[in-house]
């Protein structure tokens, strides 16, 4: 008896041991074929005599290779003009800007690992956008893949356990649609109206636009303003950071504008072409709004987006809407267009997931601020677009807190920018946000351009518009406070609630963290109390309400 039931333990430990096995050499099945897929081959360029070019200094700020050229404004923007063919651009552009190439990359490595601080999840992530972006090379245009190949001999070093340096910059470009796509997160809140006819004052088209993209206060240090001149097709502008050639917003020769804004989206499967790479190659090949909707049309994309497009030819402004099902047009009958996140058109209008984003997220409440703002000021010009753009009110100019998603203002925008696209005109935001100086340029000037002169600025100070005065005030200055006190909070620091409440009292978020810091010490009464307050004030998306009104049950039977 005592032998069978050893045997017996024998035939179990022997059918466990063998199901440990095979789920041990699953995983590592798994594990190599995540790795497998989420290789990237370089493209094949056959001439690269460019990685022998060499950038010359013409002083403290300002680089050259040939007619390219590089450096940092005393406006505080980085400014670059890069021509020639794709893979010789990309090594032009990565060996005139790769230091800020390299110190973006560490700053957004360093916000994803203060955003995951698990080590195990960061390992997860990485094999997931691999496996997530296995076919990324299948959708990406093959000049595209060369430029960015060139420009990935001067990324990083030491981020070989992220992937090679193309395999991270292909990846890095298709951040924007992962972050909103994993999330529903919405890192990108932006807004952009236009303006025509009648309803601006000299007739013309004035498109205006925050990108509200939000990766940390350093990622927006080093803004970069952009003048490309490619072998083929046109020459455009474009406002991005180092390591970066898709578009998010920008300006080409003819007097067509991109910019695009989120919408709400499910997990997508798979690959397609990149939101900023489509923005991108409309920029670099379409004249008007049909030639847009066609470069549009033929891309697979795999979040939904709104592209709000400019044209100078047709002297009006349509968003086209895009999901990775279907495709649609907004065209306002009107002379003014409005964009926020959410999409318009009568048929991705009317979808359950857009109607959904209405109800939950802060994109309507925006658009009705947006179209408010608009109807205030009569007839449009560059100030008032600017003025629009700094924005930090609610509905009919109530006091709403500073950094509220519903204002169209929300303090993180890496920039706004403003176009006037029949006089080639555009104006960059410098820092901080859309608060400081916009920055004006003209593009045919840049481009009849012959070289960069020593101590040249090549932006036109006359028509700079001055920072926001107030930048200048108390209620700017607690807003810092308030911002340093949040980033200590969310560190772990012990801090005094009743300064973080004086400094952004209206602000429903203000009472959020109060009363959340207060619940992890144990202190239910005090925390009930700060959410109840919070509910009594501006509150941007319905998610953050669920949230606030569970903190409020968990405190009731601890009190």
């Amino acid at each position: 008896m005592e032998k069978k039931k050893r045997s017996g333990w024998r035939k179990f430990g022997r059918v466990l041991l063998y199901i440990f096995g095979s789920i041990l050499l699953l995983f590592i099945a798994l594990a190599i074929y995540l790795v497998s897929v989420s290789r990237m081959t370089p493209p094949a360029v056959t001439d690269q005599q460019a990685l022998s070019l060499q950038r010359t200094q013409l002083d403290s700020n300002a680089y050259t290779i040939g007619n390219s050229w590089f450096r940092k404004s005393n406006s505080g923007l980085y400014e670059m003009y890069v021509e020639g063919a794709p893979f010789e651009r990309g090594v032009i552009n990565g060996k005139l800007s790769g230091e800020l190439i390299r110190r973006q990359e560490d700053v957004f490595v360093e916000q994803i690992k203060k955003m995951i601080p698990s080590t195990f999840y960061l390992h997860f992530l990485k094999y997931f956008i691999g496996w997530f972006n296995r076919d990324l090379s299948n959708h990406v245009a093959p000049e595209f893949k060369e430029e960015i190949y060139g420009e990935s001999f001067s990324a990083a070093a030491g981020y070989d356990y992220i992937g090679s340096n193309y395999e991270r910059l292909m990846n890095y470009h298709a951040a924007h649609d992962i972050g909103h796509a994993l999330q529903g997160m919405m890192l990108v809140g932006c807004t952009s109206f236009a303006t025509w006819d009648d309803h601006s004052a000299d007739s013309n088209l004035i498109i205006g636009r925050n990108f509200d993209f939000y990766m940390g206060d350093k990622f927006a240090e080093d803004k970069m303003v952009v003048f490309y001149h490619p072998d083929k097709g046109n020459n455009f502008m474009f406002v991005t950071w180092g390591g970066f050639t898709g578009v998010v917003s920008g300006m080409n020769d003819k007097g067509l504008t991109v910019t695009i804004n989120a919408a709400r989206t499910d997990v997508p499967s798979g690959a397609a072409t990149p939101v900023s790479l489509v923005a991108r190659e409309i920029l670099q090949y379409a004249g008007n709004i049909q030639q847009a909707w066609d470069i549009a049309k033929k891309r697979k994309m795999f979040v939904s987006e709104s592209f709000l497009i400019g044209s100078a030819a047709d002297n009006k402004a349509v968003v086209i809407e895009k999901t990775p099902q279907g495709m649609d047009i907004y065209d306002p009958r009107q002379h003014f267009i409005t964009c926020t996140n959410h999409f318009q058109g009568d048929t991705l209008g009317n979808l359950a997931s857009n109607k959904l984003q209405i109800r939950e997220s802060a994109s309507a409440y925006r658009y009705r601020r947006l179209t408010e703002l608009m109807q205030e000021g009569g007839p449009n010009t560059v100030q008032k677009t600017i003025n629009i753009l700094r924005d930090r009110k609610g509905l009919h100019n109530t006091d709403i807190g500073m950094g509220n998603e519903k204002a169209v203002n929300q303090f993180i925008a890496h920039h706004g920018i403003v176009f006037e696209p029949k006089k080639k005109m555009v104006w960059v935001s410098a820092a901080p946000w859309q608060m400081g100086r916009f920055i004006a340029y003209n593009l045919d000037s840049i481009f009849s351009m012959h070289g960069l002169r020593t101590n040249h600025e090549v932006y036109d100070s006359a028509q700079s518009i001055a920072a926001d005065p107030f930048l200048q005030t108390k209620e700017f200055t607690a807003f810092q406070q308030y911002r340093q006190l949040k980033e200590q909070l969310l560190e772990g620091k012990i801090i005094d609630v009743q300064a973080l409440i004086a400094t952004n009292p209206q602000y429903y978020h203000t009472y959020v963290l109060a009363g959340d810091y207060l619940f992890k010490r144990k202190d239910f009464a005090q925390a009930a109390k700060y959410y109840e307050t919070a509910l009594t004030k501006e509150i941007a998306t319905q998610g953050e309400e669920q949230h606030i009104r569970r903190q409020l049950e968990k405190c009731k039977p601890k009190q």
